[in-house]
C-alpha cells in the first residue's frame, strides 16, 4: 500500500502543465477545489471531472499515476459512500428490516465519491508538475503581503515545501524499516487490532529517530551553504506570467461558468 502513495513526488517532465507559472497553478488548484464544492448535481460535477482529466492529458504523465494517487484512500471513499447510502433520508427505494436505502442517499453518496476523486488527482497533479523549489517560489510570491504584518513568509514556504518533498522519503523509510522487521522475524498481520498496534513499534521508533536524524543533516546543509533565510535572497529564475497561464485560467473560469449554468438550469433529478 505506502508503495503506491505518490503525493508529494515530482516527475519531470516537458508539457504545457509542467511549463505554467507555480504562482498560477497554486491559484488554480484553489479555485479548482472551490469549483468541486460549488458543483451541487451529477452533471456539473462531471464537468468538473472532465477538467482534471484534460489537464492531465495536457500534463502527459501516465494514467496509472491517477490509480496510484487513489488507491490509498479507497477505504475513505468506501467508508464515505456507505454512511451516505445508508444514512441519508429521502424516498426509499430498498427496504429490509431496518435497513432503508433511499435514492437521495445513492445520489449522495455516489456525488460524494466523484468529489473525493477529483480533489485528490487535481490535488496530486499540482506535486507531479511542480518542483519543490518552483512551488516553495510560488508560495513566498503569493503569501509577500503578509510580510506587511510580520509573516514569515519565507520560512512557512520553506518548512511546507519541505514537508512535501519529504513525504515519498518517508514512506520509502518506512518500507525499508518494514522489510528489516519482518527479515527479522517480526509478525505485522496476524492477531488482533491491539496486536496489530504493538507491532507498529518497532517501526514507529526507528522511523521517527530516522526522521530526525535527516531534519538534523538538512539543517546543517543549509547553514554550509550559508543560508540564513528569506532575507537578501535573490532567485535564479524570475516568474513570469506568460499566455499559457492566462489561457489555463480562462479554460478554468469557463469551467466554473458551466458548473453555474448546470446548477441552475440541470435536471432536477440529479442534483441535491
Amino acid at each position: 500500500m505506502l508503495k503506491d502513495i505518490t503525493f508529494g513526488q515530482y516527475f519531470p517532465g516537458d508539457s504545457i502543465i509542467h511549463k505554467l507559472d507555480p504562482r498560477m497553478k497554486l491559484i488554480l488548484i484553489i479555485a479548482y477545489i472551490v469549483l468541486l464544492f460549488v458543483a451541487d448535481g451529477l452533471f456539473s460535477l462531471l464537468i468538473g471531472a472532465s477538467m482534471v482529466v484534460v489537464f492531465y492529458a495536457l500534463s502527459k504523465l501516465p494514467w496509472k499515476l491517477v490509480i496510484k494517487c487513489i488507491k490509498p484512500i479507497m477505504p475513505i471513499i468506501l467508508f464515505t459512500a456507505v454512511l451516505n447510502i445508508f444514512f441519508v433520508e429521502g424516498d426509499p427505494i430498498f427496504e429490509w428490516w431496518i435497513i432503508s436505502i433511499s435514492g437521495k442517499g445513492v445520489l449522495t453518496a455516489v456525488l460524494m465519491c466523484i468529489r473525493i476523486i477529483c480533489l485528490i488527482a487535481g490535488s496530486s497533479l499540482l506535486t507531479y508538475t511542480t518542483t519543490p523549489i518552483a512551488l516553495t517560489d510560488g508560495l513566498e510570491r503569493l503569501m509577500k503581503p503578509l510580510q506587511k504584518i510580520k509573516v514569515p513568509v519565507h520560512e512557512l514556504s520553506m518548512m511546507m515545501t519541505i514537508a512535501l518533498r519529504f513525504i515519498p522519503t518517508l514512506i520509502d523509510e518506512t518500507q525499508k524499516i518494514m522489510a528489516a522487521q519482518k527479515a527479522r522475524g517480526a509478525d505485522m498481520e496476524s492477531g488482533n487490532v491491539i496486536e496489530k498496534a504493538k507491532a507498529l513499534i518497532p517501526i514507529l521508533i526507528p522511523l521517527f529517530v530516522s526522521a530526525f536524524r535527516r531534519a538534523d543533516e538538512l539543517a546543517l546543509a543549509m547553514e554550509c551553504r550559508c543560508y540564513h533565510g528569506g532575507e537578501g535572497r535573490t532567485r535564479m529564475k524570475q516568474l513570469k506570467l506568460t499566455a499559457k497561464d492566462w489561457a489555463a485560467a480562462l479554460f478554468v473560469l469557463c469551467g466554473y461558468a458551466a458548473v453555474i449554468l448546470m446548477n441552475v438550469y440541470g435536471p432536477e433529478v440529479f442534483r441535491l
